[in-house]
C-alpha cells in the first residue's frame, strides 16, 4: 500500500470542522467571510479545505462526496492543508475519524500486512509501524507466507501484536504531521511532495 507519488484524488472526505463564518483570524468583516470546512480524505488521508454549497451546514464526522461529478453538499475543494493549518477542534476530530476509516476498511489495511514490501536492503516497510521491530517483522512475514491474514483479529492472534487498529492509526497520524521519509498510507503533506 506504499503510496507512490503522482496525482491523487479523493472521492469522499470526512468533515473535521465546519466554520460557518470562515476563520476567526481573517481580517475581513464577518459578513464578508465565507463558510469553510476542514476535512480528511477517505482514501489518501489528504487534509483539505472545502467550501460548502450555499445554505449547506456540515457536521464534524460527516462523510461527504468530493469527487468528480455532481456534489450535493460541497461546492469546491479550496486547497490542501497541512496538519498545522487545522483548527484545534479539527485536530481532535482527526484521530476519531482516522480510527473510523481504519475500522471500516479492514480489508484495505490488513492487505498492507499481507503485501508490505522491503524499502531498502536493510529496512522493511513493516518496521515503520509503531511497536513493530525486526523480530515481529520476521514473524509477520513468516505468518503471511503460511497464509494471508484475513482480518485484524486473525493478525493479532497469529502474531501476538495487540491493538493493530491503534498501531495503524498512530502511523497514519504520524504521517499526517509530516517530516517522514516514507509515506505508507498517506500522500506527503503540503510542501513535502
Amino acid at each position: 500500500m506504499l503510496v507512490k507519488s503522482g496525482r491523487k484524488f479523493e472521492e469522499y472526505a470526512y468533515i473535521l470542522d465546519f466554520l460557518p463564518h470562515g476563520y476567526l483570524r481573517e481580517t475581513r468583516p464577518q459578513f464578508m467571510r465565507k463558510p469553510i470546512a476542514q476535512a480528511v480524505g477517505e482514501d489518501f488521508f489528504m487534509l483539505l479545505e472545502l467550501t460548502p454549497k450555499p445554505g449547506v451546514s456540515l457536521s464534524a464526522g460527516e462523510r461527504v462526496f468530493i469527487g468528480k461529478g455532481l456534489r450535493d453538499k460541497i461546492d469546491r475543494i479550496v486547497r490542501r492543508l497541512s496538519y498545522e493549518d487545522l483548527t484545534s477542534f479539527a485536530r481532535d476530530e482527526l484521530s476519531r475519524v482516522v480510527e473510523k476509516i481504519v475500522r471500516e476498511h479492514e480489508n484495505r489495511f490488513i492487505e498492507f500486512f499481507n503485501v508490505a514490501p522491503p524499502l531498502t536492503t536493510k529496512m522493511h516497510s513493516l518496521e515503520l509501524m509503531p511497536r513493530i521491530g525486526k523480530k515481529t517483522m520476521w514473524l509477520i512475514i513468516k505468518e503471511r507466507e503460511r497464509s494471508p491474514f484475513k482480518g485484524y483479529e486473525d493478525f493479532e492472534r497469529r502474531t501476538g501484536v495487540s491493538n493493530v487498529v491503534g498501531i495503524l492509526c498512530e502511523r497514519i497520524l504520524t504521517e499526517l504531521k509530516g517530516n517522514e521519509r516514507y509515506y505508507l498510507f498517506t500522500v506527503a503533506p503540503v510542501g513535502k511532495e
